[in-house]
């Protein structure tokens, strides 16, 4: 998967564009995808990511860093190996697109505030 634009509300991903929220699988790409509260990051929001067992998760934490990812989110992934990676959106999608491996990646990505 390779991330050909970002701008505020919008996503190109391997030709498709995305105007919701997205969360980038190896194999797939998860559209429109909500949180628990809109901008604050809970363990019931990445349950899904978890269990796909990534070393790295990117976290996009929206064009102003709105998205708030909780103290208990960082320990839960501490805990299961995934190591967090949570930038501004723009600097997230950078980051994604230099990891030469995704193939234990996963990107999670707000993107409007």
């Amino acid at each position: 998967m390779n991330i050909e634009h970002y701008e505020f509300g919008k996503v190109i991903i391997d030709g498709i564009s995305y105007f919701s929220d997205v969360i980038i699988f190896p194999d797939r790409v998860e559209n429109d995808w909500w949180r628990e509260e809109g901008h604050e990051l809970h363990v019931s929001d990445i349950l899904e990511i978890v269990e796909a067992k990534p070393k790295v998760l990117i976290v996009g934490t929206g064009a102003y860093g709105m998205l708030r990812v909780l103290p208990e989110v960082e320990k839960y992934l501490r805990e299961n190996n995934i190591q967090l990676i949570a930038e501004l959106t723009g600097r997230a999608v950078e980051i994604y697109n230099q990891t030469s491996d995704k193939s234990k990646v996963i990107c999670a990505l707000h993107l409007t505030c």
